[in-house]
């Protein structure tokens, strides 16, 4: 069974860091493609990054590229998203998702976690 668990969230202010972690079970994750998406409150559910190919083509939104760094451990199944310069309008909860195909659109995924929330004070 596929699992996704996000954990790392937390309270931080503006200006600081944050790494979430997503350890990813029930998958064969030296290929899937790995992707982070967040969802504030009152707006629809954003493209973050995404791990592809296996962990070989990674990719990051527009609104973050500068600020944010996707990365995996295949030895522990985990991908992580580092997050540094974090502003107030990072402020959301953070999805992990899988998929085992390539699909065009970026938020078409297979599979995805609970999320866990970040919160970003001014």
């Amino acid at each position: 069974q596929v699992q996704l668990v996000e954990s790392g969230g937390g309270l931080v202010q503006a200006g600081g860091s944050l790494r979430l972690s997503c350890a990813a079970s029930g998958l064969t994750f030296s290929t899937v493609h790995m992707g982070w998406f967040r969802q504030a409150p009152g707006k629809e559910r954003e493209f973050v990054a995404a791990d592809m190919w296996g962990g070989t083509s990674p990719s990051l939104g527009n609104s973050v590229k500068s600020r944010f760094t996707i990365s995996r451990d295949s030895a522990k199944t985990t991908v992580y998203l580092q997050m540094n310069s974090l502003k107030p309008e990072d402020t959301a909860i953070y999805y992990c998702a899988a998929r085992t195909t390539y699909r065009l659109r970026i938020d078409d995924y297979d599979y995805w976690g609970q999320g866990t929330k970040v919160t970003v004070s001014s």
